[in-house]
């Protein structure tokens, strides 16, 4: 079953996730400069369904209920990588859009990283945008090891390990398809 937010009146309504906690064992930033317009770099990365198509780590990205933002409840699996191998992930997560920020926020309520809350954000940048990618956790609800396996493993290995990839497959879409326009 999955958990909903307190200020959710229904499943179709924006979930307000808020500000990112900030006191949580572990934190990761990805971050990138984009050479595209926010607007478009924005775009790219709240069109989640196509993640796939354009990141070959990632297996599948499927909504099971839409917001009116452009949120909802999504299902999202990807691989991490070594070497030849797949490590196959899977999660649940509450998506929630703000347009005036721009900002993308996650809230994973299924999955080994239940109650893993991320942050996209982006600003203007003289060349650009500068994307931020926050992950922030407390690890698996495991006695003893949650935190550590969270801190010293998932993170750095399995959180960091695909973030990156996502960060930099979709700053390219952005840049590609910027530089497209500016040739027409």
């Amino acid at each position: 079953m999955t958990s909903r937010p307190d200020d959710v009146p229904g499943l179709r309504a924006p979930f307000r996730l808020g500000p990112m906690p900030t006191s949580r064992a572990l934190v990761t930033m990805d971050e990138a400069i984009v050479r595209a317009p926010v607007a478009d770099v924005f775009a790219v990365v709240r069109d989640v369904e196509r993640w796939p198509d354009l990141l070959p780590h990632y297996r599948y990205v499927k909504f099971r209920s839409r917001n009116r933002d452009g949120g909802g409840i999504v299902e999202m699996s990807a691989n991490r990588p070594f070497g030849p191998l797949n490590w196959p992930t899977w999660w649940l997560s509450y998506m929630s859009v703000d347009d005036a920020a721009p900002s993308i926020r996650f809230r994973h309520v299924e999955g080994i990283t239940t109650g893993m809350e991320v942050e996209w954000a982006f600003t203007p940048h003289e060349t650009g945008t500068h994307i931020r990618l926050f992950h922030v956790w407390d690890g698996p609800d495991w006695p003893f090891v949650g935190p550590p396996l969270a801190v010293g493993i998932i993170g750095p290995v399995f959180i960091h390990g695909i973030a990156s990839r996502t960060v930099a497959g979709l700053a390219a879409t952005a840049e590609q398809r910027a530089g497209e326009r500016e040739n027409e």
